[in-house]
């Protein structure tokens, strides 16, 4: 093909300009200046954090406190109707937003001050974060926004009814304190990589604000918010077109360009943070109200520049959900589901799709870089561009990987719902036969299961944290399929892995099950030999020799551990139940003062002055357990058992009409207590 060069002519050639034709008084060297706002910001940004911090340590301190103040806490309130302090907040986010635009992302966000500092330690290190720019991408946070927002509303209300007919109607409630103020957020070991991953890593691939445009669903609900926004970055006739506005903005909006189109900033990604109008040399930007951006068509002149093909867009956007599901399983409950919280898997999501963008084209040979990096040159892959494919391929096989084992543990899942036995029929001497149902199924969520776990140990996981749900579920399973030796085995490695209170129990189980009666009392003496204050084994030991009845055997395991844990009282608490609820008459009245003795340590221990009521009311003393129930009344008025206690005493007085009161105020605690 022939290129036919025309010759050079001196004709004025016209340009077209953004709008008015301006003369930039502003020579093209000057600096820029510092902003104040990002001071200011940054300062308000901290005491948010140390707010933050205070809450934590209020909670530690006194073990109530308000709930998180945390947008996802929005959920509760549209899934089961309790109002929550995260709901109000988030509310009163978003309403505001409507007046003022996206304020809340630049000045109280956490995550954004993280993204800014790393920005910031990136710029001393002689990097410049490039904004990277996707159409189909920036409509992930949208799609998470609904996920998490809407479409719980959408089952609610017009799935579930058809579904569940006898579906309980939404009953609003309020949540506005907890004493578990840490159970929604994830502990340290998933935060440093989240932070990580969040903060840094979509700064260094995706550009200043990389993670608020690609990645948080709260953003997908601020950005559209921001449409109807009367507050707005506005501008003056003073304005030159310096374009120092757009070099300061770390929200990647190209503030000079939009103020000469439309006279102000149109960009949802506009986080006003005002760094742009505290820098303008002319003075020529402020925060003003007026008209909104809603419904203004975009301008012939503007020009949107892409770094993708639409091709291109659409297999990034399939990267992205690939790394999301494969990190981010909602498609059913499973015991060895292994996921990150959605806020995580987004950040994954959307830099895994950068670094596919980045080895497709470091593969097809086409000039790459990444920052000051060369990764293909002159057609040639650079040895880091190799790196860069090497590292994109290990991430495509760990997430495959990962996917793979959540998709066994769905299907194991699926199939140990349909093994529905009591333990105490699985673990008996004497197991009833199982239906062939039920062992097809046994068989196939093993088979499932056993996928879920290491590749040295016969499964997919080429990373296989200890999962104790999943042992436990195979342990079960062999155990339904009378393959005891199997659980056994297991339970035992487990043990010598990591020593735990379930597996003694579990094992002790195990034992019992197989008539291997000496192995299980030499197995339950050494575990409670090296372990006193677990008190599960025991319990279940106790429960399991009065089921058998073998009371007084159950009584010495009782007096041993309470022996031996002379420091704690619930041990002896335990014995005088044990003596009181199951003793002959001497054993009752043993039970009687060693209550006593415990309730002379702890007077204010409704329960111990249950549990002398009961023993007494086993003697025939009524009178002495109106006696021990009346302070214990006072001290809980709302308590149910006391009232039936008490109904029980008027009983034996032959009082009618006080056990009839007695009885009422029973059932109506009762009745008044919310159901699970």
């Amino acid at each position: 093909m022939r290129v036919m060069i025309a010759p050079m002519s001196h004709a004025p050639v016209s340009l077209p300009l953004l709008a008015t034709q301006r003369v930039c008084s502003i020579p093209a060297n000057q600096p820029i200046r510092k902003s104040r706002m990002t001071v200011r910001r940054f300062t308000i940004l901290v005491i948010v954090q140390l707010l933050m911090i205070v809450h934590v340590v209020q909670w530690l301190a006194v073990g109530v406190t308000l709930a998180p103040i945390e947008p996802s806490e929005s959920m509760e309130t549209i899934k089961h109707g309790a109002v929550t302090v995260g709901f109000i907040f988030f509310a009163v986010a978003i309403l505001s937003t409507a007046i003022l635009g996206r304020w809340f992302c630049g000045w109280g966000c956490h995550i954004l001050m993280l993204q800014d500092f790393c920005g910031s330690l990136l710029h001393k290190s002689g990097i410049r974060p490039k904004a990277f720019r996707s159409r189909l991408l920036r409509w992930i946070p949208v799609a998470l926004a609904a996920y998490m927002f809407v479409w719980p509303l959408v089952y609610r209300f017009a799935i579930a009814p058809i579904l569940q007919p006898d579906l309980v109607p939404m009953a609003l409630s309020w949540k506005l304190t907890t004493t578990d103020y840490w159970t929604t957020f994830p502990g340290l070991m998933m935060a440093i990589p989240f932070l990580l991953v969040c903060g840094f890593v979509t700064v260094w691939f995706l550009g200043q604000k990389g993670y608020c445009t690609y990645a948080c669903p709260y953003g997908g609900v601020f950005a559209p918010v921001d449409e109807l926004a009367i507050g707005r970055i506005r501008v003056s006739d003073a304005c030159e077109g310096c374009g120092h506005c757009t070099a300061v903005c770390t929200s990647n909006v190209r503030v000079h360009e939009e103020v000469a189109l439309y006279g102000m900033v149109v960009d949802s990604g506009c986080m006003k943070c005002m760094d742009c109008v505290s820098v303008c040399p002319k003075e020529a930007l402020s925060f003003g109200f007026g008209k909104t951006a809603l419904g203004i068509p975009q301008a012939p002149t503007a020009v949107k520049k892409w770094d993708l093909s639409w091709t291109g867009e659409f297999a990034l956007l399939a990267a992205a959900f690939f790394a999301f599901y494969a990190v981010y399983f909602p498609f059913g409950e499973s015991a060895a589901k292994a996921t990150v919280p959605l806020l995580f898997a987004s950040g994954i999501a959307a830099c895994f799709a950068f670094m596919a963008w980045k080895s497709w084209h470091i593969f097809l040979r086409l000039p790459t870089g990444f920052h000051r990096i060369s990764l293909v040159r002159q057609h040639r892959i650079q040895p880091l561009g190799f790196a860069w494919i090497a590292i994109t391929v290990c991430l495509s096989l760990g997430l495959a990987d990962n996917f793979a084992v959540n998709v066994s543990g769905w299907m194991a899942y699926r199939s140990d719902l349909i093994v529905q036995l009591p333990e105490s029929q699985v673990f008996s001497q004497k197991p009833s036969e199982v239906s062939p149902a039920m062992q097809s199924a046994a068989r196939d969520g093993l088979k499932w299961y056993g996928l879920t776990r290491s590749i040295n140990s016969g499964g997919l996981a080429l990373f296989a944290p200890r999962n104790e749900n999943v042992l436990t579920r195979i342990v079960w399973l062999h155990a339904v399929l009378g393959e005891f030796p199997q659980s056994e085995a297991l339970l035992r490695q487990a043990w010598n892995e990591n020593p735990q209170e379930w597996i003694a129990t579990v094992l002790s189980r195990v034992l019992d099950a197989q008539q291997k009666d000496q192995q299980s009392a030499e197995w339950f003496r050494s575990v409670v030999a090296a372990h006193p204050t677990w008190i599960t084994i025991v319990d279940e030991q106790v429960g399991r020799l009065l089921q058998e009845e073998r009371l007084e055997e159950a009584i010495v395991i009782a007096r041993d551990v309470a022996k031996s844990q002379t420091g704690s009282t619930f041990p002896i608490r335990r014995l005088s139940m044990l003596l009181i609820e199951h003793g002959t008459t001497n054993d009752v009245e043993e039970g009687i003062a060693i209550a006593r003795n415990s309730l002379a340590n702890d007077p204010k221990n409704v329960a111990i002055s249950a549990a002398i009521a009961l023993g007494q009311l086993r003697l025939q003393r009524p009178a002495d357990a109106i006696a021990t129930l009346t302070p214990a009344i006072e001290l809980a008025p709302n308590e149910a058992k006391l009232f039936g206690l008490l109904s029980e005493a008027y009983r034996q007085i032959g009082d009618e009409t006080q056990q009839k009161i007695a009885e009422d105020r029973a059932e109506l605690i009762r009745s008044s207590m919310p159901s699970n």
